[in-house]
């Protein structure tokens, strides 16, 4: 009869020891669920879902499967336009993709992104300005020095800082990434893109 006395007391000693242990790291902070969150691939695609209720409207062309204006999520990267867009056609210049155009960059709203073929001219849009002796926009992420020098205001240097901050998204990060002043921009950004 001691022995199952001497078991229940022992058991209920555990009990009350574990209770206030509890109740004391509870109080101390450390079981406190605000200092551990816990994270799992279905709540942060809740909060993407959540960001992203607008969508954008952007345009691909030259040598992709489907080229064409799509509907897209906000937030979306050239490379979901790619994606949506078929992919790349047999023409596409691939190592001129691969070293100008930045597929992890975001798209914006009424954004166009042309692929160039194979052997194109580069830098020289066919879309047409009446600008001072240039026939056509220059593409910033692919002309070279001569082509940017001939811009109205941009030099050697302007010219070579451009080329260094390469790719652009859209042509006011010129100004952005440091590559020239804004009044500099202003002079030119009639007659460039960055496709």
């Amino acid at each position: 009869m001691y022995k199952n006395r001497y078991l229940i007391l022992v058991v209920l000693s555990g009990l009350i020891l574990m209770t206030l242990g509890y109740i004391f790291f509870k109080n101390a902070g450390l079981l406190s669920s605000s200092k551990i969150e816990v994270l799992d691939a279905s709540s942060e695609l809740k909060d993407d879902v959540k960001n992203d209720t607008t969508e954008i409207v952007v345009e691909i062309s030259g040598e992709v499967q489907k080229p064409g204006v799509y509907r897209l999520p906000a937030g979306s990267r050239i490379d979901d336009l790619l994606i949506a867009s078929g992919g790349l056609s047999q023409n596409a210049d691939r190592g001129l993709v691969a070293k100008n155009i930045n597929r992890a960059a975001k798209l914006s709203d009424g954004q166009k992104i042309y692929i160039p073929k194979v052997g194109q001219t580069q830098g020289i849009s066919t879309s047409q300005t009446g600008g001072e002796g240039v026939t056509g926009l220059i593409n910033i992420n692919t002309a070279d020095t001569k082509t940017l020098d001939s811009l109205v205001g941009i030099g050697p240097v302007y010219a070579q800082n451009i080329i260094e901050h390469r790719p652009y998204s859209e042509t006011s990060e010129l100004v952005s990434k440091g590559a020239m002043p804004s009044n500099v921009y202003e002079k030119i950004k009639d007659k460039i893109s960055c496709y």
